[in-house]
């Protein structure tokens, strides 16, 4: 009986949502293009659990490349409309379009004239009526069984205002690199915004040797530094090789003698390098696909191929660039 109810109220709530393709018309392209032509904000409004699902969609909006806020309609007629200007859109959710704090901020929006986009569940109603611009958000029941708790109706609801921010975005060429700045806390942020200059281990941090240095040698730098690998370069700080403790320990099963041949003879050569300019999240991409197996470090060069720096692994995961 419980899982039943449960896959009953889900059943509900798309069919909600599939109602409203159909519904998708000329309306909902004038909201688009009000919207995109507006100098101001989109100022979102709703009472109760439209009120909840407003502040959802005044979020996703901000986030996505359209200026909006959220005004709670009760502080609307008590002194917050004066947030309001001529040069905004106002985006006002009501079901049933008589709730009264809303209809009651309407004669003032009027005045002030700022268009209107109703999303709403009756074409009748005050709201619909009033509004510039209607979307149809009715719904054939809710899903509660009493047919009183909003439920498929608050479901329609955001699903609306997300189609609404979803080609907003698409129409503002909203890009990947844009969302990362406004999400700097995110691991998205991380992995958009963070380039390996900021990470990578640099200066007297760099482990690095030259090509007429020894194994024993390599390995010195290599355990100071701690990074489990150095980069052999030449006279010009060019990098020629990298010396990774894999390599160390698959030379001890040789023989401990290979301490004293020079690094030449173990290093790997032309290894898998990136730039300080480039993205963390490529840095992790290059290691996870290298060939045969990944890597665990790389180099990092200039643009004259000198090693300038080395990034680990473990500096990438402590970042969150996952």
């Amino acid at each position: 009986m419980i899982i039943e109810q449960a896959r009953q109220v889900l059943k509900t709530e798309a069919a909600a949502i599939e109602r409203l393709i159909p519904l998708i018309n000329g309306q909902f392209t004038a909201a688009v293009q009000l919207i995109l032509e507006c100098k101001g904000r989109v100022i979102v409004t709703g009472m109760g659990k439209p009120g909840l699902v407003g502040r959802k969609i005044a979020a996703t909006m901000a986030s996505t490349g359209t200026p909006a806020f959220f005004l709670h309609p009760a502080e609307g007629i008590h002194g917050d409309l004066g947030m309001v200007t001529a040069e905004d859109v106002v985006l006002a959710l009501s079901n049933s379009g008589e709730t009264g704090e809303i209809v009651g901020i309407l004669p003032t929006l009027k005045r002030i004239g700022v268009p209107i986009i109703a999303l709403c569940g009756q074409a009748e109603s005050t709201l619909a009526k009033t509004a510039d611009i209607f979307l149809d958000v009715s719904v054939e029941q809710e899903a509660c069984p009493l047919g009183l708790a909003p439920t498929s109706s608050t479901t329609a609801t955001m699903a609306m205002g997300d189609a609404l921010a979803v080609v907003l975005l698409a129409e503002r060429k909203f890009t990947r690199e844009n969302f990362a700045l406004y999400h700097p806390g995110g691991s998205l942020g991380r992995k958009l915004l963070l380039t390996v200059e900021r990470v990578m281990h640099s200066d007297e941090d760099n482990p690095v040797v030259t090509l007429d240095k020894t194994v024993k040698e390599a390995l010195f730098v290599m355990t100071a530094k701690g990074l489990g690998a150095t980069s052999v370069v030449d006279d010009q700080g060019k990098l020629t090789g990298l010396v990774t403790d894999g390599d160390i320990r698959r030379g001890l099963e040789r023989g401990h003698e290979f301490l004293d041949k020079p690094v030449t003879e173990l290093m790997t050569k032309n290894p898998r390098t990136i730039t300080a300019d480039k993205l963390a999240a490529q840095a992790l991409h290059v290691m996870e696909k290298n060939k045969p197996r990944p890597i665990t470090v790389l180099p990092v060069v200039d643009g004259e191929e000198r090693a300038i720096g080395i990034i680990h692994l473990t500096d990438l995961l402590r970042q969150g660039v996952v």
